[in-house]
């Protein structure tokens, strides 16, 4: 499949802090800057109603296999970093409906809670990153992905 990259920032989500209604002074409120619902608030929510979420490997998982000492720091410093989270992946729910796991090396497990406006058809995936500059090093590939049905 061809995956593609995006982080939650207004350049890759479509959206814009403040308005010029209020001349730009509410620049904690972000808005829609394209599309049929532009200049609507912009909720940072995806398709499904779900939060944008970047996977996180968990503790008994293949990364503490291959990166053993990061295991104290998950258990000591940071315990929420031990428990298992999907990400988010945006599909064309036609061929894959809202809740398909899938698993994308190189990133990790995800669920589809989101279709993108480019995203058509069975072979297309977006897949979220953390930051801008993460999402840019991935950019576009092609992968082998697997389907968890």
């Amino acid at each position: 499949m061809e995956v593609t990259a995006y982080c939650p920032c207004g350049k890759c989500n479509g959206y814009t802090r403040g308005s010029w209604k209020f001349l730009k002074l509410d620049f904690w409120n972000r808005y829609v800057s394209e599309g049929p619902d532009r200049g609507a608030r912009y909720t940072g929510r995806t398709a499904s109603g779900d939060k944008l979420r970047t996977p996180r490997p968990g503790l008994f998982s293949r990364d503490s296999l291959e990166h053993p000492w990061k295991i104290p720091v998950r258990i000591v410093a940071f315990p929420i970093l031990g428990l298992k989270r999907y990400g988010t992946i945006a599909a064309d729910t036609d061929y894959y409906p809202f809740g398909t796991r899938m698993y994308i090396p190189g990133w990790g497990w995800g669920v589809v809670t989101d279709r993108g406006s480019a995203i058509k058809g069975p072979d297309r995936l977006d897949i979220l990153f953390s930051t801008h500059r993460k999402a840019n090093q991935w950019g576009r590939r092609q992968v082998e992905v697997w389907i968890d049905r």
